[in-house]
């Protein structure tokens, strides 16, 4: 028998990561080693385990699954993450295949499909929710720039111009330049309906 294939398994949720390992854990051919309960523990286990695949939420407090899955292929190469998420939106699609992901699906995959789309990533084959690539197809690419990205996500819980340009670096002006265009972009008439926007299509 070939040794099985190695898991790490990420999401801010204990009766989810549970319930998914268990349901892994059924099959013959995989194991799980590792878990991290959000983005920030996910490297750091990663580094650790050396997993074959990771399976990673996308929506956690602090650390996103994008930022962690690009943290997590920079400690591990060998690893491949696969993103499995409540939140199948094509923005967020299009950032954790930027980020390194090798696959993205939905939480509500069956069982039998979900350990399929494993076998798939270890292998090295890209899997994508076909909805949801048809969507991203539809949908275009994320206008907003990183900068754009970087100031709207850290306004989105209504901190101020002084406070943001303090995080980022940038003068006042600035932050409310990248801001209005932001706005602008997303067709909306301030930055806390722009944040709102931008977060339903997985811009930011």
């Amino acid at each position: 028998m070939t040794d099985p294939i190695r898991l790490l398994l990420v999401d801010d949720q204990a009766l989810v990561r549970g319930a998914m390992g268990a349901l892994l854990e059924l099959e013959d051919d995989l194991t799980v080693v590792a878990e991290a309960a959000d983005g920030a523990e996910a490297a750091d286990r990663a580094a650790q385990a050396r997993p074959d695949v990771c399976l990673m939420d996308i929506q956690m407090p602090g650390v996103d699954g994008v930022a962690a899955t690009r943290a997590v292929r920079e400690v591990s190469p060998s690893t491949r993450v696969l993103i499995v998420t409540t939140f199948a939106r094509p923005g967020y699609l299009r950032r954790a295949l930027d980020a390194g992901a090798s696959g993205f699906i939905a939480k509500d995959t069956p069982a039998a499909q979900l350990a399929h789309a494993v076998r798939r990533v270890h292998q090295g084959l890209r899997v994508v929710d076909p909805a949801l690539a048809e969507a991203s197809l539809f949908e275009g690419a994320n206008p907003l720039s990183e900068r754009e990205q970087q100031v709207l996500r850290l306004s989105a819980d209504g901190r101020a111009i002084a406070q943001i340009a303090a995080e980022v670096f940038l003068s006042a002006g600035t932050v409310r330049n990248h801001l209005s265009s932001a706005i602008g972009k997303t067709a909306t008439e301030n930055r806390a309906q722009a944040a709102r926007i931008a977060r339903d299509k997985g811009w930011i």
